[in-house]
């Protein structure tokens, strides 16, 4: 929504500093809209007018100290200049205060802004009067809330303006935001107060987790009784922990919570705030000299490895079910033989997945769906029994916007694969916030916690997910000479204890992988055009339908339907294998409907949509929802995916999946194939298939009779040359 008073802040901007791009103030855009582009403009233009020359997005020391030196607060007797002033009008309407008329007055309604920021702040009592000091002009020119948003805690916002009022006197002590939210800023500000608190010097307190810290805490345990300012501090980062507890003194009811606390995070439970509860309750990865009993690593665990791991008390070990490396971390993988020394020496295995997930760019639907299908067939390979919960790796600092786009729908993809395709569970390896988030979202049942990564602003400010299974908390080596291994140390939480017994394990031998298209993927589309040319079918056009009339509604030529096919590879490749049958077998019934679209089928589908028809053939495979169900009902019969029966209920939801979801349309052919074995009264389909019995599996994809015959023969050519492709890849 637009402010008017915003809008006029940003003209005021734009039409005083019009030669801004030699200032490096960007043009505005005058939509009455607060964000950093104002506030940048706004601390660059306050520079500008303090006589700084190298002009800056932040708000940092040199403005700061320039404001001190120059004027020491800034009010109606300092201020400079008129444009000074209206810098100042511009941030408060920016911030939501009243900052008169953006006329250059420093008046009594600028007055009863800042003092209401001050109060908002907390720090009121620290700076009384209406004069802006150069901490709290710093946290005016930025987006930092000082009022309660986003159904944020009124504790929390307590906690925040006590701190900010204690403390702000202090050196390296920064307004932090007052907005009912813990974050990297608290978090920051606690382990300040609490070094302050300790007697640490400005300039020694520095924010971090170290060694002085720890040590100082160490003496200072609070238990029922304690008052004052550790009570203050210690029930406070309770809260912020999202403990209910009452702020304030070390009371019975602050007791109870501190063993809840203790016993969810599987500490000791004694009722006090010692100091393994501090640093849990202070930093991610706690207090990093607790023994686990569940570890990860990137070595293979031989024999001796095994021995020492088991002596130092350890029961779990996380091992990573593939590696797309074959030169980094060679032992990073599952190696041969490893789940049986595993097994023979009592511990237990859980898995993990993990490829290339450092990027928010890495995560999306298909890349999820691709995932999960490589994790099954890799579990499976390995002997993981069914029930294995698999983890799968967001390996990154992901931001919480990020977890919405891309990590989230990653995930409901991994959940709807594995759980339709495999007896596997879905586990979430990351930051505490995406784990919490993915959980919430029903998209994983435990979590490993990344929580070394303690400078994550995934986990600062987050609470331990509320279903981990392993807490990471420190890299340590463990054993000596040939047992000597280095590993993950991690706490369990008893929720997931891996495995310890494993079948004999899949064979990999004569399954499809990926088509080599470097070498085969111009050969291929070649060869797929001159087999459709040979038997009538033109690279554009055909069945009677004008070129005009095709390219317009939408058709798609041979070369483009092969495209189209070979970017779906991944998936057509992951079902093959899942199935055990040949790819192409999928491939070439959705090749052959992609390049026979037509108008009549468009038309067909903009029916169903209207609410004209119920049903018609639809997406990359042409295929109907009563087959589809069928298909899917069948499988579920035998085993073959999991799921809920379908009914004709779900005609409707069923046709928007295949219409909308090209991944769904596939899946629904592959599945469709075995139904049509089944109906033929042919064995299921697999990797020794022979031909004829595959020419009749591609001709019952069209119905029986006649017509069908024809598109069986049709299309036996064109598995062929697929095929024949996909047997290279094989074997390269």
């Amino acid at each position: 929504m637009a402010d008017e008073m915003v809008q006029r802040a940003q003209r005021f901007i734009n039409t005083t500093y019009n030669n801004g791009a030699t200032l490096g103030i960007s043009k505005l855009e005058e939509n009455g809209q607060t964000g950093w582009p104002v506030m940048y403009a706004l601390t660059r233009a306050l520079q500008y007018e303090m006589g700084i020359t190298a002009l800056s997005d932040s708000f940092g020391p040199t403005t700061l100290a320039t404001i001190g030196e120059k004027y020491g607060k800034l009010d109606d007797t300092t201020i400079p200049s008129a444009n000074f002033c209206r810098i100042i009008q511009s941030a408060l309407y920016c911030k939501g205060y009243d900052g008169g008329e953006i006329d250059g007055q420093y008046n009594a309604r600028v007055k009863a802004a800042v003092a209401k920021l001050h109060a908002n702040m907390g720090v009121e009592t620290t700076y009384p009067g209406s004069s802006l000091w150069p901490k709290t002009a710093k946290g005016l020119f930025n987006m930092d809330a000082y009022v309660t948003v986003n159904n944020g805690s009124d504790t929390i916002r307590s906690i925040q303006q006590w701190l900010n009022g204690r403390y702000i006197l202090r050196k390296d002590y920064y307004v932090i935001p007052c907005d009912g939210h813990h974050s990297r800023d608290v978090a920051k500000s606690m382990l300040l107060a609490i070094q302050y608190e300790l007697g640490m010097a400005d300039g020694v307190a520095n924010g971090v987790f170290g060694p002085g810290t720890q040590s100082g805490l160490k003496s200072h345990t609070v238990s029922n009784g304690t008052t004052g300012v550790w009570a203050q501090l210690f029930t406070a980062a309770m809260i912020l922990n999202k403990r209910s507890v009452p702020l304030g003194n070390f009371t019975a009811e602050v007791q109870a919570g501190v063993e809840t606390f203790q016993s969810f995070s599987r500490l000791d439970v004694t009722g006090k705030g010692d100091f393994p509860t501090w640093a849990s309750l202070l930093v991610s990865y706690g207090d990093q000299s607790r023994k686990g009993t569940a570890c990860d690593g990137v070595t293979m665990i031989t024999p001796a490895r095994a021995d020492a791991l088991k002596a130092a008390g350890y029961a779990y070990i996380g091992r990573y079910l593939y590696n797309p490396s074959t030169t980094s971390l060679p032992e990073k993988q599952i190696q041969p033989g490893e789940l049986a020394t595993i097994k023979a020496a009592g511990l237990r295995c859980y898995p993990i997945y993990q490829t290339w997930s450092r990027s928010a760019d890495y995560f999306s639907y298909n890349q999820g769906t691709a995932d999960a299908y490589n994790a099954i067939d890799w579990a499976q390979y390995h002997g993981f029994k069914p029930g294995t919960i698999i983890y799968f790796a967001v390996d990154y600092d992901a931001m919480d916007g990020e977890v919405t786009q891309y990590v989230l729908p990653h995930f409901r993809a991994i959940m709807r694969t594995v759980g339709e395709s495999s007896a596997y569970g879905v586990g979430v390896y990351g930051p505490r916030n995406v784990c919490q988030r993915i959980a919430d979202a029903g998209y994983a049942a435990v979590s490993m916690v990344s929580d070394m990564s303690s400078g994550f602003s995934g986990n600062l400010g987050y609470p331990l997910p509320t279903n981990w299974a392993f807490d990471q908390i420190s890299t340590i080596t463990v054993g000596s000479g040939s047992g000597s291994i280095e590993i993950d140390n991690n706490i369990a939480s008893g929720r997931d204890t891996g495995q310890g017994d494993f079948d004999a394990g899949g064979v990999a031998a004569g399954l499809d992988v990926e088509l080599d298209k470097a070498a085969y993927q111009d050969l291929l589309v070649r060869d797929v055009r001159s087999y459709l040319d040979l038997i009538g079918v033109p690279e554009t056009g055909g069945d009677g339908w004008t070129d005009s009339d095709w390219a317009t509604l939408g058709g798609i030529s041979n070369t483009k339907a092969c495209e189209l096919v070979l970017s779906a590879d991944w998936l057509f490749t992951s079902l093959a294998r899942q199935l055990k049958l040949r790819k192409a077998l999928i491939q070439a019934p959705v090749l052959w409907e992609l390049r026979k679209l037509n108008p009549l089928d468009f038309a067909a589908d903009e029916a169903v949509k209207a609410g004209l028809k119920d049903d018609s053939s639809t997406g990359w495979g042409q295929i109907f929802a009563w087959v589809t169900i069928d298909a899917r009902n069948y499988c579920m019969q035998q085993g073959i995916i999991n799921g809920t029966p379908l009914t004709d209920d779900d005609i409707g939801a069923v046709w928007t999946q295949l219409n909308e979801d090209p991944t769904y349309n596939i899946r629904s052919v592959a599945y469709l194939t075995l139904y049509n074995a089944h109906q033929l009264g042919q064995s299921r389909p697999g990797l020794t298939t022979g031909l004829a019995e595959t020419q009749s599996l591609l001709a019952r994809y069209n119905g029986t009779g006649d017509d069908a015959a024809q598109y069986g023969r049709e299309l036996i050519g064109l598995y062929n040359v697929l095929e024949n492709y996909n047997m290279l890849s094989r074997s390269s």
